[in-house]
């Protein structure tokens, strides 16, 4: 069973918000109406990666009998939302703390790769739903609003996939990489591509590809 400390409830939901506004701003720039109208669609997009990502290394931690908790980082808050404001996101609102005496490299890595996996699975479920509501979307508004909802999620999910598993610092790609070189070039690989494609191509084009229209 999973348990949730109360300050632990408080960290995810404080990141939660801020990492929404942050992607809100960044897409929105200095409008405020245009910020305060994609918030609502970036926090489903957000709020499911975002939780998600961090319960994934929390459930696994768990499973190998681990304690785990979630804790905030002001300042990684406080850089994303600096960040936010020239157009892209660092998000680094906190992270998921396991607590071992000892653990392997592939325990390490299992966990570490959790949560990126999550983004992709949610990146593939978001496009799934975006591609079956497209076609009427030109004829209801309820589904362009989930068209629009999803290919948010899609990209927002992509895109917290790909930046967890750069090899870098403490972040996901690094413990993955140590751990297994194929499978953290095959995960980065595809999250990459799931981006390349969202910032290239753009999701509505992408779902016409798949729909052939």
């Amino acid at each position: 069973m999973i348990k949730f400390t109360s300050s632990e409830v408080r960290d995810l939901l404080i990141a939660f918000f801020v990492i929404s506004l942050c992607f809100a701003l960044a897409n929105g720039g200095r409008d405020t109406n245009a910020v305060l109208t994609i918030l609502p669609y970036i926090m489903v997009g957000v709020g499911l990666g975002f939780i998600l990502h961090e319960l994934g290394h929390k459930f696994v931690s768990m499973k190998y009998g681990y304690w785990a908790e979630f804790k905030l980082w002001p300042q990684g808050l406080i850089f994303a939302l600096v960040t936010s404001f020239f157009g892209f996101v660092f998000a680094a609102p906190g992270a998921v703390y396991t607590y071992a005496n000892y653990m392997t490299d592939e325990i390490n890595g299992k966990i570490s790769i959790a949560g990126p996996i999550v983004n992709i699975v949610l990146a593939l479920v978001f496009l799934a739903i975006a591609t079956s509501v497209y076609p009427s979307a030109f004829t209801s508004s309820d589904a362009l609003l989930v068209f629009i909802i999803c290919a948010t999620g899609y990209s927002v999910n992509s895109f917290l996939a790909v930046f967890n598993l750069l090899p870098i610092g403490n972040l996901d790609g690094s413990k993955v990489l140590t751990w297994n070189f194929g499978i953290w070039i095959v995960t980065i690989a595809v999250a990459g591509i799931l981006t390349a494609a969202s910032m290239t191509i753009g999701v509505e084009n992408i779902v016409r590809l798949i729909l052939g229209m």
